[in-house]
């Protein structure tokens, strides 16, 4: 007993210290949003996410998220249903997900003096395709709330999606990512399975 109450006590004493070194909490958030825009002659199709959970720790450098494709919104519901059931198959890959690191970190300074620029290495997986990518993006603390954005291109076919011949001048070949994260200190996100 005795020995557990000093092991217990090691712990504890470990993660106080740890605790004290870190920078910066952890951040995270339940209500981030992803949209996305394809535009060609012919229709524009855009789609609002905001299910999209993220979990930051600027101490290392690295950050996750995670969005359920369902999740993705249309002006259009046939539209809606044509994405879920015949490009992202939803069904068969409910999830899309990105694990990576901030290659060029801000000092804190600088990120408490507004939007800083910051490039993100890490893997894209979507349609059970995972990619490695690397995508500009903006890091800055505004009060307690870490706000991060990030732009990018996906191209459909770099993830296996198939456009039917019927339609595939309806889509484009490239489409607009952006990412709106603002996420606050603490563990609000439960899990990014």
């Amino acid at each position: 007993m005795k020995y557990v109450l000093l092991l217990f006590a090691f712990f504890a004493a470990f993660t106080v210290q740890a605790q004290k070194t870190d920078k910066y909490p952890r951040y995270s958030t339940a209500g981030g949003q992803i949209t996305f825009f394809s535009s060609t002659p012919i229709e524009d199709i855009e789609a609002l996410n905001q299910q999209v959970a993220a979990i930051f720790d600027l101490n290392a450098g690295k950050l996750a998220f995670s969005t359920l494709m369902r999740g993705f919104v249309f002006k259009s519901s046939l539209m809606q249903d044509h994405f879920n059931e015949n490009y992202a198959e939803s069904e068969k890959y409910p999830r899309a997900r990105f694990s990576g690191e901030i290659k060029n970190m801000p000092s804190d300074e600088l990120l408490r003096s507004g939007p800083q620029p910051v490039e993100v290495q890490g893997h894209l997986t979507i349609h059970g395709v995972k990619r490695k990518v690397k995508v500009p993006g903006t890091l800055f603390l505004r009060g307690d709330e870490l706000v991060a954005t990030s732009k990018f291109v996906v191209q459909p076919e770099d993830y296996k999606i198939k456009i039917p011949a019927l339609v595939r001048n309806n889509i484009a070949k490239d489409i607009d990512v952006s990412i709106i994260l603002s996420c606050r200190p603490g563990s609000a996100v439960a899990s990014l399975k």
